[in-house]
C-alpha cells in the first residue's frame, strides 16, 4: 500500500512549498514484467491470445533468439505457457498467457499506476 507522506518543497529565494504526495514502493515492481520485450510481449498476449512465434516476432520486432529467451523466462515465472506443434508439416509455437500471467499482468498494471499517482 502507498503511504500519503506531506513534502516539502523549496521553491526558491526561501519559500517552501507543502504538498501530499502518494509515495509506491518501486520494489513492488515486477523485474520479470518490466523489462521492454518482456513487457511488449505480456501487453499483447493480455489482447491476443494465443499468438503464434511469428506473431510476436512481427509485433516486438525482436530477433528469434532474443524472443525465445525472453519467452523462457515468461515460461519459468509460469505467466506463460508455449505449445509446440505443427501447422500441417510446418512447426508452429504458439504462446499462450497463463492465469497466473494474467494475475501478474493485472497486478503489474496497478503498481505501475500507483508508482505514476493514477
Amino acid at each position: 500500500m502507498p503511504a500519503n507522506k506531506d513534502v516539502q518543497t523549496n521553491v526558491g529565494e526561501g519559500s517552501v512549498m507543502q504538498s501530499n504526495e502518494v509515495q509506491s514502493n518501486v520494489g513492488d515492481i515486477d523485474e520479470v514484467i518490466h523489462g521492454r520485450l518482456r513487457l511488449g510481449i505480456m501487453a499483447y498476449l493480455s489482447a491476443v491470445n494465443p499468438a503464434s512465434f511469428p506473431e510476436l516476432l512481427a509485433k516486438t520486432g525482436s530477433s528469434n533468439g532474443n524472443l525465445s529467451t525472453h519467452l523462457s523466462k515468461l515460461e519459468a515465472a509460469g505467466y506463460v505457457r508455449q505449445e509446440k506443434g505443427y501447422a500441417g508439416k510446418r512447426p508452429q509455437t504458439l504462446v499462450h498467457l497463463t492465469v497466473p500471467g494474467r494475475r501478474a499482468w493485472i497486478t503489474y498494471l496497478e503498481a505501475m499506476k500507483e508508482l505514476l499517482g493514477s
